[in-house]
Formats: C-alpha cells, structure tokens, sequence
C-alpha cells in the first residue's frame, strides 16, 4: 500500500493533470469557438457535466451558420436548459433571467460572464426586450422558453407567452425549435448539480417568419406564431396533435417602440 506522503503526492498529480486537461480544453473552446476567456471554462465544467453526469444526447444539428442571428425556443423542465441547447452551437446563446439572480453576491459575475439580460418578473420589461431584439439583429443567439416557467406538471408544455414571436419579427429572424427531455429538477436551487440524469435534446428545423415581417403590432400574429412554436416543439416530442393554449397575460400591440 501507499503512504500517506505517497498517496498525497499522486492525488496532487491527478488533480494538477485533470487542471491541465480543463485549462487546455478552455483554451481550445476560447480559440475555436466565439466565447471569452472567462467562458471558456465555463463552457468546459458546463459539457463535462452534461455528457458525464446527464449523459447527454443531442439529435440533430444547429441549422443556422455562424453570424446568423436567430431566436431559439424550447420547452422548459429544468433549470439547466440553456446547458444542453448549448451544446448545439459554437457559439453563447444569450438568455433572460429574472432581475433578483442577476444582482446576487454568488451569481453575478456567473450570469455577466454569460451574457445573460436581466428581466423583470412585474409586468413587461420592455427594455429587456429591446436589448432581446438588438442582440438578435447583431447576429446574436436568443433563447426563450415559451412557457415562461419550469413545467413540472405532467402536461407536454404549459401555455405559450409571446415573447419569442414579437423578438423574432421585430429582428427579422428566423426561429429554431428544441425539444428537452430527461432534464434534471429535484425543485431546489443547486440540487440538479447532484442528480444523474438521461437527457435528450432535439433540435428542429428553422421557421421562416417573413411572410409575417411588419405585422409584429398585430395580436392575432403574435398568438398564431406563439401557438406554432408551441406546436413544432410538441412535434420534437413525439406528440404531433398537441393543442397549444396561451398564458392569460399578454403582451399588447406596439408595445416596444423602434
């Protein structure tokens, strides 16, 4: 058996290898990939824990090439989501998150380092949603789950919000749809970090939205768009035939202003 001098010295080796195998691969994700040096690592813990502990499967690939701004929509069962759509690009995709984590000694720095835009839980954040379109229209990745919350019913999604349409029209993109499934939630805030999971991504193809381009004003639009979201995600699901509700709040027409 080792002694206790040996076993330390081999445990530092291991850890100093396993930090070096991290540092290189941030450095390669920094060099290959459009992320900054403080994502990088990020972006490395983020993968090791969704291929080794959520054993992560992705089908299909991003349709969309780099450069390309677009509006990505999924349904939404736990709080890790973003993780595993990000496995999808080479590229950060940008997130609202309410405005309470954002200003947390903890997650701070996390969520500046991401890229994330804050957004008020009250009412409409209507300038959140202009830096939303801003982003989009720079070429930039958005993602929005529909639902507006984590489903934990037993329902396939929870009833639409229109957010992602009026983004989408407003920046003139196109809208990508993913289905998760498998997402670790135990309902606590850190628990998921302890749970093995099987997740299963599936992304689908881009909805063209320009017959619609102008009409972003018009209610009936956003709910008819916002309802097709909600649909196609279904579709990723395996349930063709799901019938979408909306949520009774909804945004008013002309509500963000150029």
């Amino acid at each position: 058996m080792l002694s206790a001098t040996a076993a330390n010295i081999v445990a530092v080796c291991v850890f100093g290898a396993a930090g070096l195998v991290a540092a290189f691969a941030a450095w390669a994700l920094f060099r290959r990939f459009h992320y900054t040096p403080a994502q990088a690592p990020l972006m490395v813990f983020s993968f090791v824990m969704c291929r080794l502990l959520w054993r992560a499967r992705v089908e299909g690939t991003f349709p969309l090439p780099d450069g390309q701004g677009a509006v990505i929509v999924s349904n939404h069962r736990g709080p890790i989501d973003p993780a595993f759509i990000a496995l999808t690009v080479k590229r950060m995709v940008h997130w609202m998150v309410a405005k309470e984590y954002c200003v947390l000694p903890g997650l701070r720095w996390f969520f500046r380092t991401l890229e994330v835009i804050p957004v008020g839980r009250g009412g409409i954040d209507t300038a959140a949603t202009r830096q939303a379109i801003r982003t989009v229209q720079r070429g930039g990745l958005m993602g929005l789950f529909p639902e507006g919350r984590i489903n934990t019913t037993d329902e396939m999604l929870l009833p639409g919000r229109p957010g992602a349409a009026l983004i989408a029209l407003r920046a003139r993109v196109p809208v990508v749809p993913c289905y998760v499934t498998g997402s670790p939630n135990d309902g606590t805030f850190w628990g998921f970090l302890f749970i093995p999971a099987k997740v299963r991504l599936v992304i689908g193809e881009p909805i063209d939205l320009s017959e619609y381009y102008g009409r972003e004003n018009d209610r009936e639009v956003l709910e008819e768009l916002t309802k097709r979201f909600m649909v196609e995600i279904a579709k990723l699901g395996g349930q063709p035939d799901f019938e979408p509700k909306l949520a009774g709040r909804f945004y008013k027409p002309g509500m963000v202003e150029e």
